[in-house]
């Protein structure tokens, strides 16, 4: 679980907790109340548990405090949108997904972000991201049946990156570019497209050297839509950011990581040094 979700979690517990002991009762005594287990109640105020929203209706009306019902279930709400399950968006395959990141790269003039290991999706070929999604569906056991429509929905994607009033501002780990989530054939091929990438008007892709002195080392990848939303994912979980705080946190971070990237020449060597020493070449 994020320490993002935890904290939201334990925000929403510590604001039952106030309610509570604002109408006078103790942790007992609001088990009572509900005909709940004690044990019940503990989880739910120290963030252990999250509540359902029926938990949270019948607790604003055990407190005698029915007009806090909205804001519980705001906050609830708040949680499932921010944070969502992979294996649960994935439940049904990947083209889904694919198709709501077509809709936001429409929706966005500039795109920063971070990949750590593996090319970014912008960048794919149809047999790298074929790969991908293939290895993606049988590590989180879900369906694989629409892997053809969600690397259509990727290639589709990549048009934005002809669109000249577009911008897309891309850091990657130099680790990405040896990480064989292909087969050789493929990730030869993938690294000839990157390379190629290089020197496209509406691209800066910037690739952090193994060698870099960085003040935030990139643990996962994360996507910033111009100043609006902020999407990371995790092993588990996807965040989407749409708050001042979280936006301009994420924006510092890209700037960190910006500066120990190389880019043009540079990158273009490193890309043929990753070729060479996988024998890609």
């Amino acid at each position: 679980m994020s320490t993002d979700y935890q904290s939201g979690r334990v925000s929403l517990g510590a604001r039952m907790r106030e309610l509570r002991t604002e109408a006078g009762y103790d942790g007992k005594g609001i088990a009572q109340r509900l005909g709940w287990q004690r044990s019940k109640v503990s989880r739910l105020e120290n963030g252990k548990q999250t509540p359902s929203r029926e938990d949270l209706q019948q607790w604003a009306d055990a407190v005698d405090r029915p007009d806090t019902t909205a804001e519980l279930l705001g906050r609830l709400t708040g949680l499932e949108t921010r944070y969502r399950s992979l294996r649960r968006q994935y439940a049904n395959g990947h083209r889904a997904r694919q198709e709501q990141a077509l809709v936001e790269t429409e929706q966005t003039t500039m795109l920063r972000a971070v990949e750590v290991i593996r090319i970014p999706g912008l960048f794919q070929t149809p047999e790298y991201a074929r790969a991908v999604f293939t290895a993606n569906a049988a590590f989180r056991d879900v369906p694989a049946a629409d892997v053809e429509d969600a690397v259509r929905a990727r290639m589709r994607r990549q048009q934005a990156l002809y669109e000249p009033e577009r911008s897309f501002r891309i850091l990657l780990w130099e680790g990405a570019l040896y990480a064989l989530n292909a087969p050789r054939p493929v990730m030869a091929s993938q690294l000839d497209r990157l390379a190629g990438v290089i020197g496209m008007d509406t691209v800066e892709l910037g690739i952090i050297p193994f060698a870099a002195e960085l003040k935030r080392s990139p643990s996962h990848g994360f996507w910033i839509y111009d100043r609006r939303l902020v999407i990371v994912e995790t092993l588990s979980t996807e965040m989407w950011l749409d708050d001042e705080e979280s936006v301009a946190l994420y924006e510092r971070a890209w700037e960190w990581l910006a500066e120990s990237a190389v880019y043009g020449p540079k990158a273009h060597r490193l890309i043929g040094r990753a070729s060479a020493a996988l024998n890609l070449s």
